[in-house]
């Protein structure tokens, strides 16, 4: 199949291109390099050639997906059998500060994306969302069928519009197949060290920032919340491996060969850990100290999320098989390939 991926050079995106590749699928990235860059699709092409060169092409254009003339050309210059959407924004403080750029970003850009797909006739979509469109989970672990709706910031009610947007779309016309995934909290490299998590400015995310901290970039790591109904009192969260993740959107593919409508799958493990159980695991395998220090809640967060993955495991052939020693592992050997990130 030749794919159109929108933020394809992003941290799941890059590392989901790199699997369409390795599985023989001709990839367009579409990617306005607002928190990348193209040396990640550079990285990418590397890895490839390595692995199985002259198999799959890959190619890349800079560009907005809210511009709907660029999407008209791309359309009309390939022939795309369907879409990975993960092009948007993510960082839930801002979002907060800045809700009417993630509507913008998020629903908007989704919305001009379908547009410019339904013109072309291309009706497959995989979309990347969040498990945080579950809100504050009513109980654990979380299923698909878990209520949504009353979700803590516009970043995840951003997600959740565009999610019912695909799901109105599917409803109306028959032609098209949606695949709704939601991710849990995403971690680990490639096991190359070629290409992993590299954030601009401070990272938002707990993986990226323990291990700056490791590689001495910064001073310790904030964490947020020690009072939380926990364990330990720190938060706990469902991580799953970025390799897992990517091949996650592989398997929705294949399901779309077969079927039609909507399909909505939680993407995790099953399994959760505090902030704090993740920085002793981190500093096991890595054989760095990581100083930390208790912080405020952060406005937004949850206390416990983990996920039930069983409808995935039975509709897509899909599970999580890396665990939580080759997640530590594939950081620190990113972090410590690349201590300056794609900067160096």
């Amino acid at each position: 199949m030749k794919i159109l991926v929108t933020g394809g050079a992003g941290y799941i995106g890059s590392h989901t291109v790199v699997e369409l590749l390795s599985s023989g699928h001709d990839v367009l990235v579409l990617d306005n390099f607002c928190n990348s860059s193209p040396c990640v699709l550079e990285r990418v092409e590397q890895l490839h050639a390595s692995q199985k060169p002259g198999v799959a092409r890959l190619q890349w254009v800079e560009g907005d997906v809210r511009d709907r003339e660029l999407l008209d050309r791309l359309f009309a210059e390939h022939s795309f059998d369907g879409v990975i959407h993960f092009a948007g924004l993510k960082v839930v403080g801002e979002s907060i500060e800045r809700p009417l750029k993630y509507y913008e970003h998020n629903v908007g850009g989704s919305i001009i994306l379908c547009q410019a797909m339904e013109a072309a006739g291309v009706f497959n979509l995989v979309f990347s969302s969040t498990a945080a469109v579950y809100g504050t989970p009513e109980r654990l672990p979380v299923c698909e069928s878990h209520p949504c709706g009353e979700t803590n910031n516009p970043y995840a009610r951003s997600k959740l519009m565009v999610e019912h947007l695909l799901t109105d779309l599917a409803r109306s016309d028959e032609r098209w197949c949606v695949a709704l995934l939601r991710y849990f909290n995403p971690t680990g490299a490639h096991a190359s060290g070629m290409i992993g998590e590299e954030p601009r400015g401070v990272p938002t995310n707990l993986m990226p920032y323990i291990s700056q901290v490791a590689a001495g970039r910064r001073e310790c790591v904030s964490v947020f919340g020690g009072d939380y109904p926990t364990p330990d009192g720190s938060g706990v969260r469902d991580y799953i491996h970025v390799v897992d993740l990517a091949l996650g959107h592989l398997a929705a593919l294949k399901w779309m060969q077969e079927n039609r409508g909507v399909g909505i799958w939680n993407l995790g493990t099953g399994r959760g850990y505090s902030v704090l159980e993740m920085i002793k695991a981190f500093e096991a395998v890595s054989g760095k100290a990581v100083p930390y220090q208790i912080v405020e809640r952060r406005s937004g967060d949850v206390a416990e999320c983990w996920a039930a993955p069983s409808k995935a495991e039975a509709e897509l052939n899909w599970r999580a098989e890396r665990g939580l020693d080759e997640m530590m592992a594939d950081t620190w050997r990113w972090q410590s390939m690349n201590p300056r990130g794609y900067a160096e």
